[in-house]
């Protein structure tokens, strides 16, 4: 009878530890799995934080048409997009219209820390500004002789008016899915060149519109 007893006792006792040793993997498992995506945030966070911080140390920067990729004491906007995440080990083409091809389409209402945004200022079907989002409706970019890199309200602002598109060149590891950069077909214009507004009906407010940011601003890379 005792003996009965004790391989009873002996069984429940194993199948209890069974059950707390499956129960105990599960958890661990479900743990595991919830870590990775916050874990993955946390890198991209990081990454676009980095980014911010190193475009702002050039704050005040001049801009220069044109300027060549990799100087630091003039940038044009798409030269300072390219080197400020290039110092954060994600490379870009060097112009605005090819650095618009490469990351993942992302719409203004989705826009995160990081994003680039493209637009067309001068209203000819051509991009030619990017601009990197800071997060808060704000903007970290470059253009205009005598005002350089700098922050500005992204709202209801010229590049919000004639905004494109917007991408996103980091990932959730941290890394930029970019594509190899495109050779511009013999017809289209090198990189940083002027590009001719081609002529086409506009409204009395569109012809204001452009005509001002003209007046200030060269064509092309801005």
């Amino acid at each position: 009878m005792n003996i009965t007893k004790s391989t009873k006792n002996s069984r429940i006792g194993k199948t209890l530890m069974g059950i707390t040793l499956s129960l105990s993997i599960a958890f661990s498992g479900s743990m595991l799995l919830a870590s990775q995506p916050a874990y993955a945030a946390a890198s991209n966070t990081s990454i676009a934080d980095s980014v911010i911080a190193t475009g702002k140390q050039y704050l005040g920067v001049r801009y220069q048409f044109g300027a060549p990729g990799g100087r630091t004491d003039v940038f044009d906007c798409s030269s300072f997009t390219q080197y400020v995440f290039k110092q954060n080990g994600i490379n870009l083409p060097r112009s605005s219209r090819q650095q618009a091809s490469v990351g993942t389409t992302v719409s203004k209402d989705q826009l995160q820390p990081g994003d680039l945004i493209f637009s067309d200022t001068n209203r000819d079907g051509v991009i030619n500004h990017v601009g990197i989002y800071m997060g808060g409706g704000q903007v970290l970019h470059t253009y205009r002789v005598g005002i350089g890199v700098t922050i500005s309200n992204f709202a209801g602002s010229t590049w919000d008016r004639t905004f494109v598109t917007a991408r996103r060149v980091i990932s959730g590891n941290g890394q930029a899915p970019v594509a190899p950069p495109t050779q511009p077909a013999a017809n289209q214009p090198q990189p940083d060149q002027v590009t001719p507004v081609k002529k086409h009906k506009k409204s009395s407010t569109q012809w204001k519109e452009s005509s001002r940011w003209q007046s200030e601003n060269q064509q092309g890379e801005n």
